[in-house]
């Protein structure tokens, strides 16, 4: 690696980052049915319709999975706890075995001097909640504040950051527009709902957290940095629109209490009633902002409805993803963010790392390309701090290859190499640079 602890402030933050569906092994422990279960059963939703229920097998391989994340030296561990695990109906009565789960892994990472930073959903709602709507029922955000104060009433005391829901552009617009993740509905109706009601839960797990007395809350927001396919005005546009509806609904809804006029053109006639009034509950003040950045897209406006713009195919290097390597857009959103909407608040790159063509050869995997993309971005990290942005951590995804959800396990992500049929755990060059890196 071409950087090392040494040269970050005092207190900055590494760690690494996973997610329980992708991970853990859903059909163990009395977890219950979820929405993701059968979306992949569904023919053509996911590739070789692969599923999550054995996954990493982490459920019964976590002390062997925090043991790489010890030796490496990361001062935290993102996790995300599963809603259906515990608690099966989405509501009601907790699931004793998914509560023990949380309550051994928490206690796993205390042990090893690891800093526990919890994400309460990472996309796998509740079958039951889904049949009544999931997203688009504005009950969710009662649902999900139930949610927070059960699983946080067990593990919370011994948490050293906690955010409500990662990436909710997934959750409503990727998942209700687009169709690409559960539900899978293509809907401008139910994705304004979404949308909304996605960060009205946000908010409402906000204050059921503080009523705990639970501080260092965050939001996390995934980011994409729109570049106009060529300099006319209709393209300029385009970009902002994408801008609007990828970026800046989410940050604008948390941090200003207001969504953007280019996003509501389209969404504004779908929102449920009443909904500037939740305002109130969606900026619930939190610690610290979360940015997950992978890559940027060419947007070309286009002549159907709206948002009317196409992505298109960019000139960079792309990872296995076929996402184009753009580091400048780490930095630009630093930037922005700071300067745009959340002050002197903390910044945590919660998420940033590329999926590679990892094979093993002689017992190795020399992940040249990911050292690369790691350096080139953690460089647009330093280049922000320099600059006076006020970033506090980087997280690495993933600790380990796992079900890449609709990619099902194609596509590789880890530090750590899995075998998914033996579950053998090998850690690959980049995992190896990084123990040397936060070591010197």
């Amino acid at each position: 690696m071409q950087f090392k602890r040494s040269d970050f402030p005092d207190g900055f933050l590494f760690g690494t980052a996973t997610s329980s569906y992708q991970i853990e092994g859903h059909r163990f422990g009395g977890a219950g049915e979820t929405h993701w279960d059968t979306f992949a059963r569904t023919p053509g939703n996911v590739v070789k319709a692969e599923n999550g229920d054995r996954a990493c097998d982490h459920y019964h391989r976590y002390e062997e999975d925090l043991d790489l994340v010890a030796a490496v030296g990361f001062d935290c561990y993102r996790f995300s706890t599963s809603w259906a695990r515990v608690l099966p109906e989405g509501r009601g009565t907790p699931n004793a075995e998914g509560l023990d789960f949380y309550d051994r892994l928490t206690d796993a990472m205390l042990e090893r001097g690891l800093k526990p930073c919890a994400t309460l959903y990472h996309w796998e709602l509740p079958s039951p909640l889904a049949d009544l709507g999931g997203w688009r029922n504005r009950d969710i955000a009662g649902w999900f504040g139930e949610f927070a104060q059960v699983i946080m009433g067990r593990i919370g005391d011994r948490m050293y950051s906690v955010a409500p829901i990662n990436e909710p552009w997934c959750v409503g617009w990727l998942s209700h527009f687009m169709g690409h993740h559960a539900p899978g509905l293509r809907d401008i109706r139910a994705t304004a709902r979404a949308m909304h009601h996605v960060l009205l839960a946000h908010g409402t797990a906000i204050q059921a957290l503080r009523g705990l007395g639970l501080g260092n809350l965050g939001a996390v927001f995934n980011f994409e940095w729109p570049t106009p396919v060529d300099g006319s005005e209709v393209a300029q546009a385009a970009a902002q629109r994408y801008d609007g509806y990828y970026n800046r609904f989410f940050l604008g809804g948390v941090f200003k209490g207001a969504y953007p006029d280019s996003v509501m053109e389209g969404l504004g006639p779908h929102m449920p009633a009443g909904w500037q009034d939740d305002f109130a509950t969606i900026t619930a003040p939190v610690d610290w902002c979360g940015l997950n950045y992978y890559t940027r897209k060419i947007i070309a406006p286009n002549n159907e409805p709206w948002p009317s713009l196409d992505e298109v195919d960019g000139p960079l290097p792309k990872t296995e993803m076929g996402w184009e390597i753009y580091p400048e857009g780490l930095y630009r959103f630093l930037k922005r963010t700071a300067e745009e909407y959340t002050g002197d608040l903390p910044l945590i790159v919660t998420e940033n790392g590329m999926a590679a063509p990892d094979r093993i050869e002689g017992g190795r995997i020399e992940d040249t390309d990911r050292i690369d993309y790691l350096n080139a971005h953690v460089a647009m990290v330093q280049k922000a701090l320099a600059e006076g942005v006020p970033v506090h951590g980087y997280f690495i995804w993933s600790l380990l290859d796992n079900y890449e959800w609709a990619l099902g396990y194609d596509k590789r992500f880890g530090l750590v190499h899995v075998d998914f049929d033996s579950l053998q755990r090998t850690p690959k060059a980049s995992y190896e640079a990084l123990k040397l890196a936060l070591t010197r």
